[in-house]
């Protein structure tokens, strides 16, 4: 019954952070060093719990946007095939090849990263990803103010390579990719529900891929039963809680309140790098 209750912290901890702008790796990463500090040995396989709770978190993002997905998809080849010309279709399909030129940069930092091991030493580096916090705090603390104009037909793709390149940075634990893309939008004039729309459509096909390598990595390991049964436990919390906070944080961006977040994550940063 602990364990289980565990897991459910844990799905809850991924669920809660991976939309709002405070890094849910570098969450996951606080709570194990943490763990490592206080209670010297951990039995927590915390990089398999991400991967297989990032799932939660993009079944939460996609039920959440499908209507729009849907169209997307079927503009996009409608128009690709059938050169459908209504300017509706021909909007989506601009739309569609923004969120891809965006994917781009985050894509190949990533495989980059992960064939040199960066990602493995930073991620060894707890205090790292405290003063990553502090950098996301400084970025959600200079656009608080913004409110931009563009609107969703008015991205460019300019805005989208910055929106990308953002996200690119944000593959760094302790910064947020919500935030890092948000920012990017923000920056780039986007009125905050555009900017936020757009970062989390754009989470979804680099989640996507991230899960179907790491889910294929996965196939490999030996994982007992009893281990599969705490993880889709924690992967359902956490994909209830993304759905939750997600619908929370579209509020919280569209009212200009990015500012409770930085404050957060400069508490945060100080905590890991003073104390941990």
């Amino acid at each position: 019954m602990i364990k289980i209750i565990e897991y459910i912290f844990l799905g809850m901890l991924q669920g809660i952070t991976e939309p709002i702008p405070v890094s849910s790796s570098g969450h996951l990463l606080i709570l194990q060093s943490i763990l490592e500090k206080f209670n010297g040995s951990i039995n927590i396989d915390f990089e398999t719990l991400a991967t297989i709770t990032n799932l939660g978190s993009l079944i939460a993002i996609i039920i959440i946007y499908f209507n729009d997905i849907v169209k997307l998809i079927k503009s996009f080849f409608t128009y690709l095939f059938k050169k459908d010309k209504k300017k509706e279709t021909q909007k989506d399909f601009s739309y569609c090849i923004k969120i891809i030129i965006a994917t781009i940069p985050a894509g190949v930092a990533g495989l980059i990263a992960t064939k040199l091991g960066l990602l493995d030493f930073l991620e060894d580096n707890v205090k790292f990803v405290g003063v990553m916090l502090l950098l996301t705090a400084l970025f959600l603390f200079l656009i608080k103010d913004f409110k931009g104009h563009k609107t969703k037909d008015d991205i460019t793709f300019f805005d989208s390579i910055i929106i990308g390149l953002s996200q690119m940075i944000a593959i760094t634990p302790g910064i947020s990719r919500s935030g890092a893309t948000i920012v990017g939008g923000m920056y780039r004039n986007l009125k905050r529900d555009v900017a936020f729309n757009f970062s989390f459509i754009l989470y979804i096909p680099i989640s996507l891929a991230t899960s179907i390598l790491g889910i294929k990595d996965l196939v490999s390991l030996s994982i007992s039963s009893s281990m599969w049964v705490l993880y889709i436990i924690a992967t359902i919390v956490a994909g209830m809680f993304t759905y939750i906070f997600t619908k929370w944080f579209a509020k919280i961006v569209k009212e200009g309140k990015l500012l409770y977040f930085s404050i957060y994550c400069v508490i945060l940063g100080l905590f890991v790098i003073i104390l941990l």
